[in-house]
């Protein structure tokens, strides 16, 4: 009895000391671990929150609600970004021409009037937006182009041209709308594709002849695209092929918290199959669910507000100053940077979802591909891009920079600069329609080793005109090499890039 007695007795007194003056002191209770209760009143970024033993009184539950959204909501800022991305581009196709049989074509290439997301002034851009309904579509593509279907989440779905199944050759493909259980016969197709959504970005890239005519690019186009439904097949609908060189429209998304309306309505027109549960989460959490009405309050619209521009200053970070070696392609020698890090287009690297690289690209470039990830020696592009001087300091258009390419640069046809807005991401727009410069440009001097050198400035340095990139002061820019062709010293490494140098 006496052993039972002590037993009690430590029991209570542990009790006593576990909680405080004023509780009540119970027979039966366990030395709790450190660490398992937290205390009534906490100090935090919040303010002060108060709680009577772990529940919250009225106005910490709606710090803590407040706080709960706006986390919600910032994840689903840079994770959805691509969602409102690719929303972006279907309104902007949309504005020239009706799905299915519009094909916008940049005859004279792509420019700085038209506001689309690191394009080049030297393939030929080609595009259409394509819209399943409840029968496949056929699609009929012309040959030696680099071309894509990626679907309304942003997801790769099939290529075609050169990296493609038809071998560049041009090939019939069949499409099948999301859910589609119909029979049809697969025979006689190049290949037979399912995008996850009824929405999709169609895009190829032709090449200009040597004499830097697109010509042939255009013309194989208008005599070989076709789209219709397999049920046309007989007498397919004429496509309208539609000249937007110099045309002003807009393909990019909102940076603040109209995002959230972008996105919404990709979730309304959109099956949810194709996208992850956790984003659609996400965005149910801060009033986005599909087949109900986005209607924000204003305790809502306001903590919206606040995370799309905590998203907008984080994805602009990610994207001009990565903290992860594995973002750059020299590390620690060189802020030239990979826009596939570990030549992931699916930015899963090693068993993990890398949203940091993930958000950084969808903000700054367009199109998913494997191959332009991977490897592939004398086919393809590959592409570095830097933000920053070889000092590490934001590009500035108020400064002059030179950088040198060295001799025996490894692409099979040529390479190439081109200058973009910090804020656009567009082309940086300047007195020259096309702010670019490469091997294929007329009058570019090459010195006597081999090597290119370039400027980068708001005027030309004497005697180095045909070599110079004009930028604008009091505006930040940044720019990408592109190799056409790339050769195995760019993937191996022993060739890279200069640094780009400020001009004192």
């Amino acid at each position: 009895m006496r052993r039972i007695h002590q037993c009690l007795t430590g029991m209570v007194m542990a009790l006593m000391v576990m909680s405080g003056p004023g509780a009540a002191q119970m027979a039966m209770t366990t030395e709790i671990p450190d660490g398992i209760t937290t205390p009534d009143n906490i100090e935090t970024q919040l303010g002060d929150l108060n709680f009577f033993d772990g529940v919250p009184d009225a106005d910490t539950a709606g710090k803590i609600y407040d706080l709960y959204d706006f986390t919600n909501a910032y994840v689903a800022y840079l994770d959805g970004l691509k969602i409102a991305s690719m929303d972006a581009m279907r309104r902007g196709l949309l504005s020239q021409g009706p799905a299915n049989t519009t094909v916008l074509q940049f005859a004279e290439f792509m420019d700085s009037r038209t506001l689309f997301l690191t394009a080049n002034t030297t393939s030929v851009y080609q595009t259409l937006w394509l819209q399943l309904g409840d029968e496949p579509m056929v699609m009929e593509t012309p040959p030696n182009v680099l071309g894509l279907i990626n679907d309304a989440w942003f997801k790769y779905v099939t290529d075609f041209g050169n990296l493609g199944p038809d071998e560049g050759q041009g090939g019939t493909f069949l499409i099948l709308p999301p859910g589609f259980e119909g029979e049809v016969s697969e025979d006689g197709y190049t290949a037979v594709v399912r995008p996850s959504t009824f929405g999709s970005w169609v895009l190829w890239r032709g090449f200009a002849d040597a004499d830097g005519s697109t010509d042939v690019a255009i013309q194989q186009t208008q005599e070989m695209l076709k789209l219709y439904p397999l049920s046309q097949a007989d007498a397919p609908p004429e496509m309208n092929f539609v000249d937007v060189s110099g045309v002003e429209f807009n393909t990019i998304h909102a940076m603040d918290a109209r995002m959230f309306e972008e996105i919404n309505t990709v979730i309304q027109a959109e099956p949810l199959m194709g996208e992850e549960p956790e984003l659609l989460g996400r965005l149910a959490a801060v009033g986005i669910r599909k087949g109900e009405p986005f209607e924000p309050d204003e305790r809502m619209s306001e903590i919206l507000e606040k995370a799309a521009s905590a998203g907008a200053v984080t994805v602009k970070t990610l994207i001009s100053k990565p903290r992860d070696d594995l973002a750059y392609w020299y590390p620690g020698e060189s802020y030239w940077q990979n826009a596939f890090p570990g030549g992931a287009y699916t930015w899963v690297i090693d068993g993990i979802t890398r949203q940091d690289f993930r958000s950084a690209f969808h903000f700054y470039a367009t199109g998913i591909s494997p191959a332009m990830a991977l490897k592939v020696v004398g086919k393809g592009s590959q592409y570095a891009f830097t933000y920053r001087d070889a000092n590490g300091d934001a590009l500035d258009g108020g400064r002059t920079y030179k950088m040198t390419v060295p001799a025996n640069p490894p692409a099979e046809k040529f390479w190439s600069f081109t200058l973009y807005d910090n804020q656009t991401r567009s082309m940086l727009q300047t007195d020259a329609r096309y702010p670019a410069i490469g091997s294929n440009t007329p009058g570019v001097v090459q010195n006597e080793d081999g090597s290119t050198d370039i400027y980068f400035g708001p005027e030309a340095p004497e005697g180095w005109e045909s070599n110079w990139l004009q930028t604008v002061p009091g505006k930040g820019w940044n720019t990408i090499m592109r190799l056409y062709g790339p050769l195995e010293p760019w993937f191996d490494g022993s060739w890279r890039p200069g640094e780009i140098e400020p001009v004192e």
